[in-house]
């Protein structure tokens, strides 16, 4: 039997669910000075955020039914560039038209003026304007794009890592005093009399129940929304989408390509980080969210996209399909891809759920923008009247700047190695430099793909809430490379048994959960005899010389 507690803390807001919403939720409101805990069933940005093109777009697809969206978005991609500059790069993208295309080159013409109008929310977020192209000049640019083209026309994005953008935001909120807690499942709501007082939650790696006591509480739970309503005797209505990605295993190019699937959406070709990510598809999805299949049509048909603009893309190795569930709002008599990617929070006081509220819908891009509107929403409700200020505040990593040239021949390591550690970590870099300064030992590369050192994942472990081996790999790109984890899974979960004192059993159990995780993502695209011997040796590898549990 579990013992449940009784924590003594009266919070103004107590947030349920991580991803990207609320966790920017939780920077806003304690950065305001209210009293904030979060809890997260399972990690930091592990369902849709961390499922997500990774992109801090400016709301393109508004442009014809609402420009100011687009300019919301716009302008929030400025400001989230001047937060987090240490983690954002510009990806440039070419949209080429097929000579098959049914309307010719009325619609190159057509594209042209669309790109045309965007160029007016460009400036906000330090994006170059358009810029026609020559079949000839689309082909130096990306000399992979099929030859049977019209012509093309560019536009600018930025990308991001979507786990790193998150878990950032739970850093800032840990340091603006928010009570912050992942692998902890909020059970029921606690109510009296119409009016939500708290909630009743089970950590998962403690085994320990909790009373929380709170003001408002903050249903953002995502995709799981309609799971956890229903649980708790309410209705949150949501038409949730699937959308499911391919990772290439390296950089095909520095241009990302726009296309058209076979039934008329669009599909990219995008390199992200060290990879190349094809997305994305857009069905309804009546499953459950944490348990998502990925079948081999899907990636059929990505594939298939894919090679409609760029022919020889089945020659590149794919290594992995991911899958994540859009919290969209509800909407019917339209498909999938024209339902709003807007957001709507809901007051459950009507239902008699007074002080209950809920967040759906939304967007990476516009994070920060929705966290400012739904805790205005919560302050007004609190009696808490300071201003918001995250727009102005540097999340951790990008209050200070460091000279990466220098810090090369101080600590005597590749410039490379040390830009991905900027990458991910800003300013913050410093504090896992001095760590592999006083342990010399930890300067070993535990991943080579990224590449990840020691240093860096204890240092994950003690001040970025990393529990698991996937909670690492989530932090740090360990194991996401084109290894998948085959190489550096054991010793990981070796640094992660060291760090949290755990027994061999736990530490045996961890690998082979993250290698199952690992895996279950490579199954939908192995399509090659040799493809299928390789997973099958890797697997034996660990079940049989690591001595894991064969679970796959």
């Amino acid at each position: 039997m579990v013992n449940t507690k009784i924590t003594s803390t009266l919070f103004d807001l107590i947030i349920i669910g991580g991803g990207i919403n609320g966790a920017g939720i939780a920077r806003d409101a304690s950065m305001r000075g209210m009293k904030t805990i979060l809890f997260e069933k399972n990690d930091f940005a592990a369902g849709a955020t961390g499922a997500s093109s990774g992109l801090i777009h400016g709301g393109l697809k508004y442009l014809e039914t609402d420009r100011y969206v687009t300019y919301k978005s716009c302008l929030d991609s400025g400001y989230i560039q001047q937060i987090a500059h240490h983690m954002l790069f510009r990806v440039p993208f070419i949209v080429p038209l097929k000579k098959n295309h049914p309307k010719g080159v009325i619609f190159l013409e057509m594209m042209e003026t669309f790109f045309s109008a965007y160029d007016g929310f460009q400036k906000l977020k330090n994006g170059k304007k358009h810029i026609r192209l020559t079949p000839e000049e689309t082909f130096q640019l990306h000399p992979g794009v099929s030859k049977d083209i019209l012509g093309a026309v560019t536009m600018d994005e930025y990308g991001i890592d979507p786990f790193r953008l998150t878990i950032l935001n739970i850093v800032a909120a840990k340091e603006s005093n928010a009570e912050i807690m992942n692998h902890t499942e909020v059970i029921s709501l606690i109510k009296e009399d119409g009016v939500v007082k708290g909630v009743e939650v089970f950590n998962k790696l403690k085994k320990e129940r909790y009373s929380v006591y709170g003001k408002v509480v903050l249903n953002a739970t995502g995709a799981w929304s309609p799971i956890f309503a229903k649980k708790n005797n309410f209705e949150v209505k949501m038409r949730p989408a699937k959308g499911v990605h391919l990772v290439i295993d390296r950089k095909i190019s520095n241009y990302a390509v726009g296309t058209f699937s076979i039934d008329g959406r669009q599909v990219f070709v995008m390199p992200h980080e060290n990879s190349t990510i094809i997305g994305t598809t857009d069905d309804d999805y009546y499953g459950d969210p944490d348990d998502i299949p990925i079948t081999n049509d899907e990636v059929e048909y990505l594939l298939q996209a894919a090679e409609n603009i760029i022919p020889d893309i089945r020659k590149h190795k794919v290594i992995r399909a991911f899958a994540g569930v859009r919290p969209t709002i509800f909407g019917e008599h339209c498909l999938e891809d024209q339902l709003s990617r807007d957001h709507e929070l809901f007051d459950h006081k009507g239902e008699g759920f007074a002080n209950l509220l809920s967040l759906i819908g939304g967007k990476l891009a516009a994070y920060r923008m929705i966290s400012e509107e739904v805790t205005d929403t919560v302050a007004k409700l609190v009696g808490n009247g300071n201003e918001c200020t995250t727009h102005t505040t540097y999340l951790p990593g990008s209050e200070a700047t460091v000279h990466i040239k220098y810090l090369s021949k101080r600590y005597q390591m590749p410039l490379y190695k040390l830009e991905r550690l900027y990458f991910r970590y800003g300013s913050r870099i410093m504090r896992i430099l001095e760590l592999m300064e006083h342990f010399p030992a930890m300067k070993v590369d535990v991943c080579d793909c990224e590449p990840v050192t020691e240093a860096e994942i204890r240092y994950v472990i003690r001040f970025e809430f990393a529990r698991t081996v996937d909670d690492i790999r989530r932090r740090t790109r360990a194991g996401m490379g084109g290894c998948q984890g085959s190489r550096c899974s054991i010793m990981i979960g070796k640094i992660l048994k060291e760090e949290l004192g755990l027994t061999q059993e736990e530490e045996a159990k961890e690998i082979s959960t993250f290698l199952q995780q690992r895996y279950s993502g490579n199954r939908p695209i192995l399509k090659s005899k040799k493809s299928i011997q390789q997973m099958e040796l890797n697997m034996a590898n660990h079940i049989f010389l690591g001595g894991l549990e064969s679970e796959y």
